[in-house]
């Protein structure tokens, strides 16, 4: 048994996540409103270690009315442990989950665990059908993925994701070095892609935000 993944995302409408630059402010206020009502509607929300180094997120709800209750438990793919002991993901706002691979530094992983629940599931790297799985365990029936490019490729890529919902951003970015919604090495034929089935769409703000299910 697994959550109910759900994958957001606001994108440049050449599919770009971030610029060559890492500069990812796509989200118009209205879309950062929708995101945090999401936030608080799961039971938890997780990124890749490459987010946390990056842009260094909190993870928690604030732009709509709430308190400590409604923050989601946040998860963090971390293979070798490298999550910064300031990193804001490891406030006291909310619980948060590491989840590594036997590959991490046992030192790293006890100066995680001063601060965060630390999994370890997957021998060189985290086995994310096996990390859904303690979640599940642990309670969690509802889960935010808010992914970089690689995570996003690797949860679909195993069958994890079972809604998509994306705010496209009336820009283009361009660049072949800018992040893409989904990374990865891909599939080498269109036949053997993710097929989704549109399930809503609207405008929010200067905004589309169009909503999937992943059949």
């Amino acid at each position: 048994m697994k959550p109910y993944v759900i994958l957001n995302a606001a994108m440049s409408l050449d599919g770009k996540i971030a610029s060559k630059t890492g500069d990812s402010e796509l989200s118009c206020e209205e879309d950062w409103i929708r995101v945090h009502e999401l936030r608080k509607s799961v039971h938890a929300v997780m990124v890749g270690i490459n987010t946390v180094l990056k842009d260094d997120p909190k993870l928690t709800v604030r732009k709509i009315p709430c308190d400590k209750k409604d923050n989601p438990i946040r998860v963090v793919v971390d293979s070798k442990a490298r999550t910064p002991e300031n990193a804001r993901v490891l406030s006291q706002d909310a619980p948060t989950i590491i989840a590594v691979s036997e590959k991490a530094l046992k030192e790293r992983i006890k100066a995680l665990e001063k601060k965060a629940k630390v999994i370890i599931c997957g021998k060189n790297k985290v086995d994310l059908k096996k990390l859904l799985e303690e979640l599940y365990n642990l309670g969690i029936r509802k889960l935010l993925l808010e992914g970089g490019g690689t995570l996003n490729w690797s949860m679909l890529k195993n069958k994890l994701v079972d809604e998509i919902r994306v705010a496209i951003s009336p820009v283009i970015v361009g660049g072949e070095n800018a992040i893409t919604l989904v990374e990865g090495e891909g599939f080498e034929l269109v036949k053997e892609g993710i097929k989704l089935k549109l399930i809503g769409y609207y405008t929010l703000g200067k905004n589309i935000v169009l909503e999937y299910r992943v059949i």
